[in-house]
């Protein structure tokens, strides 16, 4: 479950305006939520006050009935894949998938097994020893799927994970992030510009609209 309330968040400077003010909504546990909304709109910047990378100027943050808002990223359950995947160049395959693990402390001898498991979930084990200058825009996004998910979240954020893919790619992801949200029960929020993303994936729709999240009907 994912709970804001009340989230505002303006530039630092006296006097600037709100990116975000009073955002509040709910999706419900193991859902497909997707959010749309024009460039510089903050769809962004909501999801890093989510996971923990920004600190909203106001309001409340819940994960699966846990008030979060002072909590660090690594304590929220929140698996997050930002723009592009943000994949470590000098990192393996393996190690990127590997990384929040070894942050968060996991012993050696359990990062291994989790890291193939969470490899062949989204079809990267041929992949484990390459660097992300050789991966595909495909590839670099399933690696980023699965750095997320290795960690076992209970909630996944996803922002614009299929812009840097051609339409055949985008349905290959598409299927395989449906899949995903079905067999982990994982509440998923979903930011795109895209209307046929948001057709095809959508359980929930929302809008950013002028700092504040509408919800709407669905689309189909």
């Amino acid at each position: 479950m994912i709970r804001l309330e009340n989230i505002t968040w303006a530039p630092p400077g006296k006097g600037r305006a709100p990116i975000l003010d009073g955002v509040s909504f709910e999706i419900p546990s193991a859902s497909y939520a997707v959010l749309m909304g024009r460039t510089g709109s903050g769809k962004t910047t909501l999801l890093e006050i989510l996971c923990g990378l920004r600190a909203p100027s106001s309001g409340t943050v819940w994960i699966d009935d846990r008030e979060v808002t002072s909590f660090p990223p690594g304590e929220r359950g929140i698996g997050y894949v930002p723009q592009d995947g943000a994949l470590f160049p000098t990192l393996t395959v393996r190690e990127q998938i590997g990384f929040g693990l070894r942050m968060r402390g996991v012993p050696a001898a359990e990062i291994e097994p989790r890291v193939l498991e969470a490899a062949k979930g989204v079809g990267v084990s041929a992949l484990l020893d390459r660097l992300p200058p050789g991966l595909s825009g495909g590839e670099r996004q399933r690696v980023a799927l699965a750095r997320a998910l290795v960690v076992k979240p209970s909630v996944l954020l996803l922002d614009e994970p299929l812009a840097s893919v051609d339409e055949e790619t985008q349905d290959d992801l598409m299927e395989l992030l449906q899949r995903t949200q079905r067999e982990h029960h994982i509440t998923v929020l979903h930011v795109t510009h895209s209307r046929r993303e948001a057709e095809g994936l959508g359980e929930m729709h929302f809008r950013l609209e002028e700092g504040r999240v509408f919800a709407k009907p669905a689309l189909r």
